[in-house]
């Protein structure tokens, strides 16, 4: 009898399915889904973008990054503003309650990360980690968006 081969992309999309649920999850109580979590973070680190800038910072149709933005202005998380500089676009601004939720939401990313890896050693973990990183630059992949974002997915191969 010979054994099975490792099905590798079929098990790396289920881990990257349970990420995603625990993620949802462990960010339940902020009341963001992971794509609002997403943008908030984005627009901690790039202060001042456009929605039409972050509509193409995330790949993504205007329209979804309307309804994000809204979510995110309803909670109190961001602020549109006018820019100064031309008058026809918002600035998107988070807001001080933005960023302490922020702080929540990174301690749940460490929260998941720990319990993916608890399995691995030390070791394990710190090589795992290359080789993903590795895996998503030889792709293409951007570490800061989920290609889910996008109306299209994830990069096509080149």
């Amino acid at each position: 009898m010979t054994a099975r081969p490792v099905r590798i992309g079929f098990l790396v999309s289920q881990l990257g399915s349970y990420a995603s649920a625990r993620f949802a999850e462990l960010i339940k109580p902020s009341g963001l889904t992971p794509a609002t979590a997403g943008v908030l973070r984005i627009l901690v680190r790039e202060p001042g973008l456009s929605q039409r800038a972050l509509a193409a910072r995330l790949g993504s149709a205007p329209s979804r990054v309307v309804v994000l933005v809204d979510a995110l202005e309803q909670a109190g998380l961001v602020v549109r503003a006018r820019d100064p500089e031309d008058r026809r676009n918002h600035r998107l601004e988070v807001t001080e309650a933005g960023r302490e939720t922020l702080g929540a939401l990174r301690a749940a990313a460490e929260r998941q990360n720990a319990d993916i890896l608890e399995p691995l050693d030390p070791e394990e973990r710190e090589t795992f980690a290359a080789l993903v990183a590795k895996l998503a630059a030889a792709h293409g992949l951007d570490p800061e968006v989920h290609a889910g974002y996008s109306a299209g997915g994830p990069p096509a191969r080149r």
